[in-house]
């Protein structure tokens, strides 16, 4: 699906990796409907993206607010993509310092977001796009976010690769249920990115991360997120799959 002129949605578009996505999709001629938290940025960066871009103050974890953010986001048309990036991690671990079980509340808002607020973004794209006309053979086009966490989970992730793996885990029964409606789900892994999170870490954590990829020794563009985002919209038959962003890293530990 070309996206020139096609109408799309990226959730966590106010910054990280959903603006860099949001920014690629309009240089590339779509329209975009930034989603992101009220106290985002997202309303500025939609202005500053200029015409093609509106932003809509969505809580992806509340059904009513991802159903009204769909709505608002077809009167621009179809909506042929959607882009999910929202979610964030919490560190934890099982055990406190004292030895005793950890509170739930830290694992259970993660999931929450991350897990639960992926489905209800999915759910609602997909049943705005199932009723769009065909277009290069798709109706529509989503792409979900999890990370390497959902395959090597390092010592005080364990709800954040729980969530990420839960992601990965949606994506190709989501795509076979979704086949009769002609809807592709697609799903990227990132690795060490270069997003606010790590931009605002201190130099020497910052630079061990990026030391410990393989090739290229660095951290992730998001615009080399959102060039793989763009090509899985555009490839029709990237379905089904989990593809890992990383340059070969593979997680230790800690």
């Amino acid at each position: 699906m070309h996206i020139k002129e096609i109408n799309a949605v990226v959730t966590g578009g106010a910054s990280g990796l959903g603006l860099a996505t949001a920014t690629r999709l309009v240089e590339s001629g779509a329209t975009v409907t930034l989603l992101d938290l009220p106290q985002s940025p997202g309303a500025e960066q939609a202005q500053a993206l200029g015409p093609a871009a509106n932003f809509v103050a969505t809580d992806v974890t509340d059904s009513e607010s991802v159903a009204a953010a769909f709505a608002s986001a077809a009167e621009w048309g179809p909506v042929r993509a959607v882009v999910h990036c929202a979610g964030r991690g919490r560190p934890m671990r099982i055990l406190t310092k004292e030895g005793k079980a950890a509170p739930l509340e830290p694992f259970e808002s993660v999931v929450n977001l991350n897990v639960i607020g992926t489905f209800n973004v999915l759910r609602y794209a997909a049943e705005t796009m199932a009723t769009n006309e065909l277009l290069e053979g798709d109706r529509g086009v989503c792409v979900l976010t999890a990370s390497v966490a959902a395959f090597e989970g390092q010592i005080g992730q364990i709800n954040y690769a729980t969530s990420k793996a839960g992601i990965v885990g949606m994506t190709l029964p989501a795509a076979r249920d979704l086949a009769g409606v002609a809807i592709r789900v697609c799903t990227i892994a990132p690795g060490v990115f270069a997003t606010p999170l790590l931009l605002n870490a201190r130099d020497d954590i910052r630079e061990a991360l990026a030391s410990s990829v393989p090739h290229p020794r660095r951290l992730g563009d998001p615009a080399e997120f959102a060039a793989l985002a763009e090509h899985i919209i555009e490839n029709g038959m990237l379905n089904g799959e989990t593809i890992r962003l990383d340059g070969a890293i593979r997680m230790g530990p800690r």
